[in-house]
């Protein structure tokens, strides 16, 4: 690598890569603060017996029971009568995890259902729907308690090897079918005993997997072995659904391919010929949710110990089941949108999180039909119990800018256009939100309150009324007062929008009211004038606990808000006033009263506090915040869309108090905004929300912001992306009595953390497209008879502008939009998926670089100090010191000199070759790859030594013997000089380089090679690790696939292991002069490697390589065949003729 512009050009990229990856990592092993309470337990696990002819015996089956007192195990098998459960742990997880959930579900049995709250329900049912469906279908009280079943999979690394994956679905099929017929024979035990027999048996299994037990459970739902309807429900925690987290191992993906292609068969119906239904779908009975743990959902180990030496993280993307499951059947969602959870999780503790563990219980709990003691047969049932469980009453399209986005997409999906994805089922479901007052304004007539009767007011005890004549209402206490609101009045000017929030609960602390004209009773209206309660559409929102006052009269800390309404004009059109009735304040003798009740609503227009920030404003905040100021009696919602989404660039939000109507007289010596202003302002106003809107993730909700990292579980600027990923909206509510100073900016930590995380499969892909790249360019001048360039000059040379990197970078994306436009899929963000795609490659770059730079210099050291020992031995040869040393030498030298050694060195590559295959096909593909990457090494290491004794030997002023080395053609291996230190040399003028030069040129060659060959062993050492693990137990072959393209890849190694074996060409038919070259071949493997990388299946790329080391497999063949013909079967070459 020659020139100044030329290394700089590698150092910014290096320099770029190392700083990523380092601010990446710090961002990730950062400790991170999820508010989870820890679940405790008495756990006791029962193991149930595995027949003799199960042949995965090395696994085992346990029923889980809560209790600290001791049982008897057969006794509590033969009372077995609830429903079955059965836990699938993840990736190197343990049966016992299945502990908090089995605690958990045995305390919600006992107490019983949640206390009921008079929150705004998810929107869940489709007009028309049946009239069961449409009444509460959650019981009172729970009529059959779970039983907990757990797989005992002994904490093997099913994400790292498909066969692993594959074996444990087998044992989960088998699992479920031991289940059911345990509850057999523990019936007809009691049957024997003359017990009564009360219910029918169960039919079917409820699966719960964590991490990759979730694609296990699915995995063994289209088992062809599994019993017809054995599975109706699944629920997955944590578990990547779309591709493997790890997914570098072609067994592995092709495994992940098989299963989600037959669950979208599964949904398909069965038609005739005629094209009339015959059949229901496979999987029409089957229901499945998938809960992700959000932006914390990831999980970095790092320890000495070789079987936990990983890294493994899940993303909302990969947990998605978009294009996999139907939106009728299932959907996912994320524990920050999750009913009184609101929290983001690491990979691991969503197993014991205490809030998300007894929400997941009493769901699982109320899926039970109180007729007749079972699940639901009924899969809307089971869907809506689901959505009503789990979903919160948050909308999902509260923001306005999203609300026509959603409407026009509403659309589509009722005009027939069936692909639009899953966020249309769940937008059209949410938009009745807005619809629902319209609908129930019937029901809901004269008199008809929406709160239930026993909390009922008497009208006749509400105080004096209250008639707000500004466009913000103000609630300080619980003064049993009902305040007025013109809708006409207050509401013009565009201020059509009215949005409420307070930390008063609805029906009990606070009720709102629409009312077509004014009156004081709801029974002096005519019948046609409706009062419509609108209390039941107030959206709760997670809050701390609220504080409580020391003493009757003393004054604390503003309660933040736990609910809001947002009404806007066509909720509001056809009603003339709007009511907010606060309850009178509780009185308890000897008990102070509750802290500052506080309600906040006001009359807005959404336009003034909507802000853009655009790209390059983000960017600019990386390095120097933006504030933003919001004096009093601003807006109280404000909406900020970000152009770049927070999934990838995370921001950094904090809001500061620095007034709330107090003079500066009243502190003398304070500066507004100073510690004692802020304690006191901390008092008048409520703490502020954001809601942070995504179209991947939903909405997550920060409460009591002050300061924090705003994020979301976004893939922005994927293959597969919408148009509307790579955009974040966010609702900001603050009290608009207080003025406040906002600091945005982006937290580069926490966004080089992100993509790392995100693009990490990709990278993987493109390092190995760099090197296919890298290969072209020393390909193509070898096949030009110019000097073969060292890698790192490759790979300087394709960064290069403009011509080579866009050339490279640029059109794989190209081809990727022009693919997905030709198969009528929905195209990613153009602009952000180009951009992100390069940096990905120019990260990739990066890190290759620096692995060539320290292999590189890993290789000269040790040539060094090879020609320095060597010149040292022959100077110390003959001295006494060492005759030992010479001894050992010599019975060498004599043990090389036998037949079977010399057959063996000078058959070296035969024999690399047969051992590499045979690790390879018979115990694991990452053996037979490291082989052959030894064998680089040395070979690199022999070119690379006689490259610098003859620069020594130049230096030196010996020209004539420097002179008299030339290439030896016939030479058939650099690796033969490590043992006799010979020089094979000739004087054929047929070679016009230095003997030197040419090792330099083998030495480059080699590197190229090793480079890839060590990528290809390292993808496959997750692999080896779970194989390690199971070493000492009953080992299979490795899978075909894996084993067919490891050896197509040490095919390659082989082959093409010389510089003047670089070349392949096959005339095409019809046009003789034009030949198919090996820098052609690698540019084609670069091209699908790059886009297999941004598809995020980066084991791909194996099949380019198997499939040029096949070919030139064949091209040796050929041309041994027809030399041992007689015949000239050579390539025509260009000659550069230099001077």
């Amino acid at each position: 690598m020659k020139g100044f512009k030329a290394k700089v050009r590698v150092a910014v990229v290096a320099f770029f890569a190392i700083a990523i990856g380092l601010a990446g990592l710090y961002g990730l092993l950062k400790p991170i603060s999820n508010g989870c309470v820890m679940t405790y337990m008495y756990p006791t696990y029962i193991p149930i017996s595995t027949p003799e002819n199960v042949s995965s015996t090395k696994y085992g089956l346990y029923l889980y029971h809560e209790g600290w007192k001791k049982i008897d195990f057969v006794e509590h098998l033969k009372n077995l009568n609830g429903i079955p459960v059965l836990f699938i742990p993840g990736n190197g997880g343990s049966y016992k995890q299945v502990r908090s959930l089995g605690a958990e579900s045995d305390r919600a049995y006992q107490n019983g259902p949640l206390d009921r709250d008079f929150y705004q329900d998810f929107p869940y049912l489709e007009e028309g729907e049946d009239a069961d469906l449409t009444r509460n279908m959650l019981p009172n009280q729970y009529t059959s308690m779970l039983d907990w079943f757990a797989v005992d999979l002994e904490g093997e690394h099913s994400a790292m090897d498909g066969r692993i994956l594959q074996e444990h679905s087998e044992y989960v099929v088998h699992a479920i079918h031991r289940i059911l017929d345990q509850y057999k024979e523990s019936q007809d035990a009691r049957a024997k005993e003359g017990a009564a027999l009360s219910g029918s048996l169960p039919k079917s299994v409820i699966l719960v997997g964590h991490s990759m037990g979730g694609f296990v459970a699915r995995a063994a739902v289209v088992h062809p072995r599994l019993r017809k309807s054995a599975v109706e429900t699944i629920l997955t925690l944590s578990s990547p659904h779309q591709s493997p987290p790890v997914a570098l191992q072609p067994s592995l993906g092709q495994y992940y391919s098989h299963v989600n292609q037959e669950w979208r068969k599964g949904y398909e119906v069965q038609t005739s010929r005629s094209g009339r239904d015959i059949a229901d779908p496979l999987l029409s009975h089957v229901v499945i949710v998938s809960i992700s743990g959000g932006y914390n959902d990831y999980q970095a180990r790092l320890t000495f110990k070789l079987n936990e030496v990983y890294k493994f993280e899940v993303r909302t993307k990969l947990e998605s089941l978009d294009g996999i499951v139907p939106p009728s059947h299932g959907f996912m969602i994320s524990s920050t949108a999750i009913k009184n959870v609101w929290l983001s999780m690491e990979h691991q503790v969503i197993l014991w999180c205490n809030q998300l563990v007894v929400q997941v219980s009493h769901t699982l709990l109320s899926l039970v039909d109180t007729r007749t003691g079972k699940p639901f047969h009924d899969v809307r049932s089971r869907l809506a119990v689901f959505i009503k469980m789990l979903h919160s009453g948050i909308p999902q399209n509260i923001i306005p800018s999203r609300y026509s986005t959603l409407r026009q997409k509403s659309d589509q999906l009722h005009n027939g256009d069936r692909d639009v994805e899953s966020e249309v089922f769940v937008g059209c479901v949410v938009d009745k939100l807005f619809n629902n007052l319209k609908l129930r304004t019937e029901a809901q007539a004269l008199g008809v309150s929406g709160c239930p009767s026993n909390l009922k007011w008497s009208e006749d005890g509400l105080e004096k009324d209250l008639y707000i004549q500004t466009s913000t209402v103000t609630v300080l206490a619980m003064d049993g007062r009902r305040r007025w609101l013109d809708i006409h009045k207050l509401g013009a000017d565009e201020e059509n929008h009215f949005v409420f929030v307070t930390n008063l609960a609805p029906c009990s602390g606070v009720r709102l009211h629409l009312w077509p004209e004014k009156g004081t009773l709801a029974s002096k209206l005519s019948m046609n004038n409706h009062v419509l309660e609108i209390t039941s559409k107030m959206v709760h929102i997670p809050s701390r606990p609220a504080p409580r006052q020391i003493e009757p009269g003393s004054q604390t800390e503003q309660a933040p808000p736990s609910a809001f309404v947002w009404l806007g004009p066509q909720d509001l059109h056809g009603f003339r006033f709007l009511t907010i009735s606060v309850a009178p304040r509780p009185t308890v003798s000897g008990r102070p009263p509750p802290a500052t009740s506080m309600g906040v609503g006001q009359f807005f227009n959404p336009k003034n506090g909507e802000q853009v920030f655009p790209p390059h404003w983000l960017i600019h905040s990386s390095y120097l915040e933006k504030e933003i100021t919001l004096k009093e009696d601003h807006p109280l919602a404000f909406n900020l869309t970000f152009s770049l989404s927070l999934g990838l660039l995370p921001i950094s939000l904090s809001v500061k108090t620095t007034s709330c109507g107090i003079r500066k007289s009243e502190f003398p010596g304070l500066e507004p905004g100073d510690t004692e202003i802020g304690r006191v302002c901390r008092l008048r106003c409520f703490p502020p929300v954001a809601l942070a809107w995504d179209s991947t993730s939903g909405l997550q909700v920060f409460p009591n912001l002050y300061s924090e990292i705003v994020t979301v579980d976004s893939s922005p600027a994927l293959w597969t992306s919408s148009q509307e990923s790579d955009k974040t909206a966010v609702l900001l509510l603050v009290d608009p009595h207080c003025s406040y100073k906002a600091a945005i900016g982006v937290s580069v930590t926490a966004g080089a953390g992100r993509f790392l995380l995100l693009y990490f499969s990709q990278i993987c892909g493109l390092s190995v497209a760099v090197i296919f790249f890298a290969l072209m360019r020393q390909a193509h001048a070898w096949e030009f008879d110019q000097p073969i360039p060292s890698l790192l000059s490759a790979v300087e040379s394709n960064l290069r502008l403009p011509r080579p990197f866009f050339f490279l970078a640029s059109m794989p994306p190209l081809f990727a939009l022009l693919f997905s436009w030709l198969n009528s899929e929905a195209l990613p963000p153009v602009i952000s998926f180009i951009i992100v795609s390069m940096l990905c490659y120019i990260f990739a770059n990066g890190a290759v670089i620096l692995l060539i730079s320290l292999s590189q210099l890993l290789f000269y050291i040790a040539g060094a100090a090879h020609v320095v020992t060597k010149r040292r031995w022959q100077a110390w040869e003959g001295n006494f010191c060492f005759q030992f040393l010479q001894w050992f030498s010599d019975l060498s030298s004599r043990f090389a000199s036998t037949k079977v050694v010399r057959l063996m060195m000078v058959n070296s590559l035969l024999l690399v070759a047969f051992v590499a295959v045979v690790l390879a096909c018979f115990f694991h593909p990452a053996l037979g790859l490291f082989i052959l990457f030894l064998y680089h090494i040395l070979c690199c290491h022999g070119a690379l030594s006689s490259h610098v004794q003859n620069e020594e030997i130049y230096e030196s002023g010996d020209e004539g013997k420097r002179g008299s080395i030339q290439y030896d053609s016939r030479y058939e291996g650099d690796i033969n000089m490590l043992f006799d230190g010979t020089v094979n040399c000739s004087s054929s003028p047929e070679s016009t380089r230095s003997y030197s030069d040419r090792q330099l040129e083998t030495f480059n060659h080699r590197h190229g090679l090793l480079i890839l060959h060590l990528l290809a062993a390292l993808m496959f050492v997750p692999s080896l690790v779970a194989w390690l693990q199971r070493i000492g137990t009953c080992q299979n072959f490795p899978r075909f696939l894996d084993s067919l393209l490891s050896t197509g890849v040490i095919l390659h190694g082989i082959c093409d292991s010389k510089p003047e074996l670089n070349f392949f060409w096959f005339p095409i038919p019809g046009f003789p002069l034009w030949e198919i070259r090996l820098s052609f071949g690698y540019l084609l493997a670069g091209y699908f490697s790059f886009i297999s990388a941004m598809a995020l299946a980066p084991y791909m790329v194996f099949y380019p390589m198997a499939a040029i080391g096949v070919v030139s497999f064949t091209f040796r063949v050929m041309q041994r065949r027809n030399i041992k013909n007689g015949e000239t079967y050579h390539g025509s070459r260009k000659h550069s003729h230099r001077h």
